[in-house]
């Protein structure tokens, strides 16, 4: 089981969790019903009642668990489970015992997704930023040959230039090596997308 609670749930914990208009009707239930279809557990009562405490409100803690409950039988399924490991989020461990191996079916696929989508997004995003940094070099290589052209100079001076030149045409070297690459990674990422995608699509529909 994953202990760990949800980065969202960390995220609605830093700010009021309830409107006054949701305190002053008091739909407790409800609001319990909300939360477990979430996945959130049973401490997200305390941030709402600090929430309500400011409109002179208190939590019925009772009402609150019972539609908690209500609400965690719609998100402890193998589908939701899936889209929760599928969006990197994390398990709060809050299903009940005999859901949670379902709920955790579902989500060990998503990470699966997951995993494989990251990578196709880091390929990508290493092909842009080595194309950017080829753009840059070829930049410099230009201003240096208008630099090595300069009247004024001395041979001695010009030499420094042409040996700037020659190591930024090396790194440019490398660096298109590493940008070729990047770009098999991304066709080996985009592979691997497909393939999951095709694995799970009868399972879990498309995304």
């Amino acid at each position: 089981m994953i202990a760990a609670a949800g980065g969202a749930a960390l995220a609605l914990g830093s700010c009021a969790t309830m409107s006054a208009e949701q305190c002053l009707a008091g739909d407790w239930s409800g609001q319990g019903y909300a939360d477990g279809q979430q996945g959130l557990t049973m401490s997200r009562l305390d941030d709402h009642a600090k929430a309500c405490a400011e409109h002179g409100v208190s939590p019925d803690a009772a009402a609150y668990a019972s539609g908690r409950r209500r609400g965690l039988l719609r998100y402890c399924t193998p589908g939701s489970g899936f889209e929760v490991g599928r969006t990197g989020s994390s398990y709060a461990g809050v299903c009940p015992s005999g859901l949670e191996a379902d709920f955790m079916y579902g989500y060990r696929d998503g990470e699966i997704v997951h995993h494989v989508e990251q990578a196709l997004a880091s390929a990508r995003s290493r092909v842009d930023s080595l194309g950017a940094r080829l753009e840059e070099l070829d930049e410099k290589i230009i201003a240096k040959q208008a630099e090595a052209r300069a009247d004024g100079l001395t041979e001695a001076q010009r030499e420094e230039v042409r040996k700037r030149i020659a190591e930024i045409r090396r790194e440019r070297a490398d660096t298109e090596r590493d940008w070729r690459r990047a770009q098999d990674e991304i066709d080996d990422a985009e592979r691997d997308v497909r393939d999951v995608r095709w694995r799970f699509r009868d399972q879990y529909g498309s995304w």
